[in-house]
């Protein structure tokens, strides 16, 4: 009886030491005698009890390592201290487990010497200005160095990039000074603007100004014209109508005579200092002497018969 049990619980350590239930996204490294037997993949494996034992655990699932930060002299001899993190996956887990010693100190000294070779080369400036070109050159020179472990770096990304306080206040006042001559580039440049709008109504306004007293100018002496035009179609209207009556009357030469010495009366009434006399009035105005003299004699008669 205590033999069976005794053999029972042989049988039942050997079936526990046997049966192995590998995870999902997992692998067992299983060695046979001390030698690389085979993967175990997900789900359920047998090994045998002294002959075979579980060498190492493998996970295939993406994984992160954080890299210590690290002080790096730049190429204009500022030291600097960069804080990275390394994103790989393991795609051959024998290699990853025989290959090299440990897959994650190898990939961190990796990623400090390659990260201080990248940023030797560089100055200050740049190391901020090239953080995506910085990743990718190290996530390139990580895959190619570490595919021989059976590991694929998927991702590199620097998380911080510290320079001493001096030179942080001194960045802080460059930054401050270039915000500050922007915003005066800024002002002058609305202020130019401004001026140049203000100068362009001015320059817009004074033409149509212009414009509009031209136009004025022009209406006025178009009225003005039409307006002695008119006058002197109605005047002419006037002496055509005076000419037609008289031509009608069939007047004498002594009313002509008389009319064209009223004509000259209204025309000593003007502003002229001359006025010229036409030959024709000068006769008249001889007739009218004569008429005048024969009737002061008459007169004279007449007051010395009355005598």
């Amino acid at each position: 009886m205590v033999f069976l049990l005794i053999l029972l619980a042989i049988i039942l350590i050997i079936a526990f030491t046997s049966i192995k239930i590998v995870k999902q996204s997992e692998v067992y490294i299983i060695e046979r005698l001390g030698k690389f037997y085979k993967v175990a993949d997900a789900g359920l494996t047998i090994i045998i009890p002294f002959f075979d034992r579980v060498r190492s655990v493998v996970s295939l699932k993406q994984q992160t390592m954080d890299i210590p930060p690290q002080g790096v002299i730049t190429k204009d001899n500022v030291t600097i201290t960069i804080d990275t993190v390394v994103f790989y996956q393991i795609t051959d887990p024998a290699k990853a487990v025989y290959e090299i010693q440990s897959l994650k100190k190898g990939i961190e000294y990796l990623a400090i010497t390659t990260i201080r070779d990248i940023i030797g080369k560089m100055d200050l400036d740049e190391t901020f200005s090239s953080r995506d070109s910085i990743n990718d050159r190290l996530r390139v020179v990580l895959d190619e160095a570490t595919d021989r472990w059976g590991c694929k770096i998927d991702r590199v990304e620097i998380k911080d990039i510290t320079p001493p306080a001096d030179i942080r206040d001194a960045m802080e006042k460059e930054m401050n000074a270039e915000r500050n001559k922007r915003a005066l580039i800024l002002e002058s440049e609305a202020q130019r603007q401004s001026a140049i709008t203000i100068a362009e109504g001015k320059k817009q306004a004074a033409i149509l100004e212009a414009d509009a007293d031209k136009e004025a100018k022009i209406r006025r002496a178009v009225g003005e014209a039409q307006a002695i035009r008119e006058v002197a179609e109605a005047k002419a209207k006037e002496i055509q109508l005076v000419y037609d009556a008289m031509k009608k009357a069939d007047p004498t030469d002594t009313l002509v005579q008389l009319k064209s010495l009223e004509a000259l009366e209204e025309v000593a009434k003007g502003d002229a200092n001359k006025v010229f006399i036409p030959f024709e009035a000068t006769s008249a105005l001889s007739s009218l002497g004569a008429i005048k003299e024969v009737m002061t004699d008459d007169k004279k008669k007449t007051k010395n018969s009355d005598e």
